[in-house]
């Protein structure tokens, strides 16, 4: 009987020793998960910081020589403004992090700033891929449209927030190798089908979007500080003749990088278009207000030095970023109305 109970106590100390041999286990386990995700996150901040920075601008005519190069081409007529566009568009996707704007993990998932600079390249490649399809690749109103620009401008407008099935970098991957189609065909001197015009009429069309793109970013950075505006619509349902418009203060900073993105793709769209519209520009006389423009646009994209954007009021103790920006973009909006005055004159 004595050795049934010695039995029965020795399986009941071997159980109990096992129980707590799985419950230090467990614990270890548990605070080595913690520390995992805890040093996961600390990178995460690290990367997040680097993925932050805004890409630096390009020499828009030793990017589309060395594409040249690269296709065996001599580069012609509107081989500088595409070779552009694209090289805009793989600076949004393959920068340091990639793209960022459909990420749903960390640090992308924290991030907003890029995103929205993002954003505001994206709106540029999207009027300009637009513009190349319908205005700048076809000599009249009744050409038939270039068979890759019809695949590429879609493309390009996918929705930029997909990240399944199918995902918005691959998308616009397309409309790369749609564009890519379209430059090779363009070098062809035995493909007449892919074409180029660099017309006056073609670039005011094209302007005009910019110039009404630009008059909504400015309003929307001067509303930082919130005014009183007498209200501009006249539509059929009644207004207050006036109203106060302010840009909320968690979205400040989104605006003003959007801005800035927009901006960045335009200075570098401007100086293509320098390129492949030289002749009617100096025709015009127009070449010093394009210069102009792109003046302005380059104060834009002036180093941030302050870790966060201030939005001061305007006469207040501190700067107000979104201000100053608001003030170059008005600045290159103004000279744009000018250039299409001068390429609409004889």
């Amino acid at each position: 009987m004595s050795g049934l109970q010695d039995r029965v106590q020795d399986t009941k100390e071997r159980f109990q020793d096992w129980m707590a041999d799985r419950k230090d286990a467990k614990g270890g386990s548990g605070r080595l998960i913690v520390w995992l995700v805890v040093l996961y996150l600390l990178v995460a901040l690290v990367v997040g910081m680097f993925w932050s920075q805004e890409p630096e601008t390009f020499n828009v005519q030793a990017s589309a020589n060395t594409r040249a190069e690269e296709m065996g081409v001599q580069p012609v007529r509107g081989f500088t403004t595409t070779a552009t566009l694209m090289k805009i568009t793989e600076t949004m996707l393959y920068k340091p992090g990639g793209y960022l704007s459909n990420d749903i993990f960390p640090p992308g998932v924290w991030l907003d700033n890029i995103p929205s600079w993002e954003f505001g390249v994206l709106v540029q490649v999207r009027d300009f891929s637009r513009a190349l399809r319908k205005d700048f690749s076809r000599s009249q109103s009744q050409s038939t449209e270039d068979k890759d620009l019809e695949i590429a401008e879609p493309q390009l407008h996918f929705d930029g927030n997909s990240w399944l099935v199918p995902d918005s970098e691959g998308e616009y991957k397309r409309g790369l190798e749609a564009l890519q189609s379209y430059l090779t065909r363009l070098s062809d001197p035995n493909e007449p089908t892919a074409q180029f015009y660099a017309r006056a009429d073609n670039l005011r069309q094209w302007l005009l979007d910019v110039e009404t793109r630009l008059g909504s970013l400015s309003q929307r950075l001067s509303a930082s500080v919130g005014q009183r505006r007498l209200n501009e619509d006249t539509g059929a349902t009644p207004l207050p003749s006036e109203e106060e418009v302010r840009t909320p203060w968690t979205e400040v900073d989104d605006v003003f990088y959007e801005a800035r993105g927009t901006s960045w793709a335009l200075l570098h769209l401007m100086r293509a278009i320098e390129v492949d519209f030289q002749e009617v520009l100096e025709k015009k006389n127009a070449l010093v207000g394009l210069r102009q423009t792109i003046r302005e646009l380059e104060a834009t994209q002036e180093a941030l030095w302050s870790p966060v954007v201030l939005n001061g009021s305007g006469f207040g103790v501190f700067a107000n970023h979104s201000l100053v920006l608001a003030s170059y973009i008005s600045r290159a909006n103004a000279a744009i109305l000018d250039l299409r005055e001068l390429l609409a004159q004889g």
